[in-house]
């Protein structure tokens, strides 16, 4: 086994690894803050989706990218290779539809109350649940074309006219089919990063201008930075973040699908750059929400609706 192969084994394994824990670890972040009593926000359902998505996108490439690159043969028929890419893609969809829609969805949140979204703001939870549901059925009706041409390696096609992945095959196709096809498969994901970029660069504008607003306020009250600053740095970080990675990762899939005969190190590259975002978004989203302080939090509301319950007993 050549180096290369153990250098990218363990990529995948880390890679694997620590996403699955990162994704298990923010589940259980929820599951504390619901047998704590405290208020579940309307962006902690996406957030819950989003988790679901990155599993799927992490397990069903990086456990059988990490097996093959340590040399371990792996026999799929073609139910488990179709299966197995259409969960990878329809969860690697998901997480990029749930990131664009907290994003939307915090934007609408954050606007002001004379701005366009005023309406879609009080209905907000109306519309949560609806494009979460819509999020899915677009991936899972958008991916079935991976139904139609991914196949076993032990297949009775001619082995000229497939394209290996390691662990499965697809289908040849002509230049003019695949470019359609990577075109098809391309236009949610571009689409749901165009929103996301104005969705951030709308939030980033509104505390841009709230903080001129409290500027006088903040400079007497404390020398550490504003919390409009810190949220706008937050904002920054996760946009870069997703839109570099998934970026780079569209980039690499359009080429797996218009090149005739990829090479081993373009699709592994692809394959790890597929796995960044989900392994990195759950560090990200636990920074900037912990949950020590929202059971303080609910604590402390606890607390206060105690006492006022109190003090109407005692009037």
């Amino acid at each position: 086994m050549a180096a290369s192969d153990v250098a990218v084994g363990i990529i995948f394994l880390a890679q694997t690894v620590v996403g699955a824990l990162g994704n298990s670890s923010l589940l259980l972040h929820y599951l504390v803050l619901y047998f704590t009593g405290c208020r579940v926000r309307h962006t902690d359902w996406i957030l819950q989706h989003l988790i679901v998505a990155n599993l799927l996108t992490l397990l069903c490439r990086g456990v059988p990218q990490t097996v093959t690159a340590f040399g371990v043969k792996i026999v799929l028929n073609d139910v488990g290779c179709k299966l197995l890419f259409y969960l990878h893609r329809v969860g690697r969809g998901v997480s990029i539809g749930s990131t664009c829609l907290l994003s939307v969805f915090q934007a609408i949140k954050i606007s002001p109350a004379d701005s366009s979204c005023s309406e879609l703001k009080v209905n907000i939870s109306k519309y949560i649940g609806f494009s979460r549901n819509l999020n899915w059925i677009l991936y899972l009706l958008v991916n079935v074309i991976f139904l139609m041409y991914i196949t076993g390696q032990k297949s009775n096609k001619n082995i000229t006219s497939l394209k290996d992945f390691g662990y499965c095959s697809a289908v040849r196709h002509d230049r003019t089919l695949n470019s359609l096809q990577a075109a098809f498969l391309t236009f949610p994901d571009a689409l749901c990063v165009g929103l996301m970029l104005w969705a951030s660069s709308s939030m980033v504008l509104i505390l841009h201008r709230h903080k001129q607003r409290m500027q006088c306020v903040h400079k007497a009250s404390s020398l550490r930075s504003s919390p409009e600053s810190r949220a706008t740095k937050t904002i920054l970080l996760l946009v870069s973040t997703f839109v570099s990675l998934y970026t780079l990762s569209c980039m690499f899939q359009v080429s797996l699908g218009v090149i005739y005969n990829p090479s081993w190190l373009l699709l592994n590259t692809a394959a790890i750059l597929t796995g960044c975002f989900p392994a990195v978004s759950p560090f990200l989203f636990m920074s900037r929400d912990s949950t020590a302080s929202r059971i303080h939090s609910a604590r402390e509301q606890n607390r206060k609706n105690a006492n006022h319950v109190r003090k109407i007993y005692i009037i």
